[in-house]
């Protein structure tokens, strides 16, 4: 790396940090073998770029012409389809720009574009609040060392790249996800609706249960085929605040208790009128004794806001008390995961026993409670 490259960690003589790049987990789709395993892999799910001498060579306001950057192009693409998302904070005029980037065939590529006169720090909180996305998630891209600095003093957890490193840092375990799964070309396409149905939602003017109403959604759950299990244990590493114990489970950790006949691996996808949501839970259920025990369950983040948290567990509920088993299930406190703690609490289930941060709850299965009238449930043999 040249002297001047930002990242997050380390020190230059400009007081700006240096080596190595920070953040934490995203994938992407399709049936590729798992690439080796490396500390931090896949960990950036956004890359924010600036436009004037990092996508394109020349200063779109000054030049007569402004030409892309091949290297830059080609790097776009290929993020794009590994499921990673792609933005701008960029200091420009925002009506040039875009009409730029439409020009260019690119502007389809960025979610949430800020091009203003605002600070670079500034559009990248907006992009990250729009997305709903820690701010450890985030790399920013540019050529100029007081933009680089300016986000690392208001956005210390953001890593960021100086442009003249860029193909030396991408090609870095953080922006290479362990496995390509089949939603990751989709994800922009799925994270976009989900803006629209945000959009939707603020000029809204019904209840809440009438906004989900009218998003007509089907809740789908199935037993995890080996198609799934790449979106399942990228599900297990990206999920924390609604992960039950905070565990991960490889590839083949999954494959071998989807085949063991004492345990049910399901997995849950969501629909509505903009389109889907894609695999967005999972649960392990060990099914023999007397009681039932569902070691993990986990949900998408991006679900949160749909009232569809406890849909899946209802239906294991439902499983049990239909096999006359009881039901047990392990919750870990990880400090992150209290929305699932509230998620089992709604659903009956108590404290039984507690070893530290690791407790044993019970479900009441006289008390299963049917999906919300604003869902439709559909189960896959």
């Amino acid at each position: 790396m040249t002297a001047s490259s930002v990242t997050s960690t380390g020190m230059t003589s400009t007081g700006m940090t240096s080596t190595g790049v920070t953040a934490t987990g995203e994938q992407a789709g399709g049936e590729q073998a798992a690439a080796p395993e490396e500390p931090g892999q896949g960990s950036i799910k956004c890359v924010v770029w600036d436009l004037d001498n990092t996508l394109w060579d020349g200063v779109l306001l000054e030049d007569a012409e402004v030409v892309p950057r091949p290297s830059v192009v080609a790097h776009l693409r290929r993020l794009d389809a590994m499921g990673m998302l792609n933005s701008i904070a960029s200091k420009n005029d925002h009506a040039a720009a875009m009409a730029e980037l439409r020009s260019l065939g690119l502007a389809e590529l960025f979610l949430c574009p800020q091009i203003s006169w605002n600070p670079k720090s500034a559009s990248i909180q907006r992009i990250a609040t729009r997305l709903n996305l820690g701010l450890d998630a985030f790399a920013f891209v540019d050529d100029q060392a007081f933009e680089l600095a300016e986000v690392a003093f208001a956005l210390p957890q953001v890593t960021r790249v100086d442009a003249a490193d860029l193909d030396e840092v991408l090609a870095g375990p953080r922006f290479r996800p362990r496995f390509v799964t089949d939603e990751s070309a989709r994800r922009r396409g799925m994270y976009r609706s989900q803006l629209e149905r945000e959009d939707l939602e603020a000029g809204f003017t019904g209840t809440s249960e009438e906004f989900l109403a009218s998003l007509d959604m089907t809740f789908t759950i199935a037993p995890a085929r080996r198609e799934d299990l790449q979106r399942a244990e990228e599900l297990t590493v990206r999920t924390n605040q609604l992960n039950s114990t905070g565990r991960t489970y490889s590839y083949d950790e999954l494959d071998a208790l989807r085949e063991s006949p004492d345990h049910l691996l399901l997995v849950a996808s969501l629909t509505d009128r903009f389109g889907s949501y894609g695999k967005i839970g999972l649960a392990l259920l060990e099914t023999s004794g007397p009681h039932w025990r569902l070691n993990m369950m986990l949900m998408s983040c991006r679900v949160m806001s749909r009232g569809v948290g406890s849909v899946l567990l209802g239906h294991i509920m439902g499983l049990a008390r239909g096999a006359g088993a009881g039901l047990r299930a392990d919750l870990v406190e990880t400090g992150r995961n209290r929305m699932m703690q509230i998620t089992y609490a709604f659903s009956g289930f108590r404290e039984v026993s507690r070893d530290g941060a690791h407790v044993v709850l019970a479900a009441d299965l006289d008390a299963v409670q049917p999906p919300p009238g604003y869902v439709r449930l559909e189960i896959e043999p």
